[in-house]
């Protein structure tokens, strides 16, 4: 007799599958940043509109299409978690009232796991960049950033895959220009999911806010 998939169970594939998407999305995103980081919108011809020679125009619209349509999946990936997220939620509530608030933190990143998805592991992310300035009227405030944001996850970037280099939030920044990046932040005692989209405005960069390491980071 066939076992009955629980809604854990299902929770953890589908993350397991979203962590499998995240990682061929990055991929795709390296080959970008390989050439010139041309991004998903920069141009693929020079001023005087022949094919640009110092980038490879195949590779480059190979990757672009194969984002757009890993993005696709990914985003219906997300609603079924979401969708799954709220039934487990109710499971667990007519079981243990109490374990409502714990499994409301629950984070979907991968990065929350080790070999493999799983749901039961309820321990904080950590920080691993500080916002420490916000300009006016900036693509960062338009976002809802403010001084003393602690980032969780920035786009693809997370504390376990981030290397201590402020250079990879560069990258992301560059290759995203004009785009959604998606910002999971700590705020006091909050967790807050913010969308970010980097283009040029009136100030400096793309972001116009100064993102720096944690200070227990910085003492290492």
């Amino acid at each position: 007799m066939a076992t009955e998939i629980t809604t854990k169970e299902r929770l953890e594939r589908l993350m397991a599958a979203k962590a499998q998407l995240e990682e061929q999305i990055s991929k795709h995103g390296q080959i970008l940043a390989a050439n010139d980081n041309v991004g998903m919108s920069g141009p693929l011809v020079d001023l005087e509109g022949f094919p640009r020679n110092d980038i490879d125009i195949y590779q480059v619209r190979q990757a672009r299409q194969s984002i757009i349509c890993l993005q696709n999946d990914h985003k219906e990936l997300m609603n079924q978690i979401q969708t799954q997220l709220n039934l487990y939620h109710s499971e667990i509530a007519t079981t243990d009232p109490e374990l409502v608030n714990r499994a409301s933190a629950l984070d979907l990143d991968s990065d929350r796991t080790t070999g493999g998805a799983n749901i039961s592991n309820l321990a904080p992310a950590r920080a691993f960049v500080v916002v420490n300035l916000v300009s006016p009227n900036s693509p960062a405030e338009e976002a809802g950033l403010c001084v003393g944001d602690a980032i969780l996850r920035f786009g693809s970037v997370n504390s376990n895959n981030f290397k201590g280099d402020l250079g990879q939030i560069g990258e992301i920044v560059r290759n995203m220009q004009n785009q959604n990046v998606q910002l999971k932040i700590k705020r006091g005692e909050q967790q807050l999911d913010l969308i970010l989209v980097p283009k040029t405005w009136s100030g400096r960069g793309l972001l116009g806010c100064n993102i720096v390491l944690p200070p227990e980071a910085m003492e290492h």
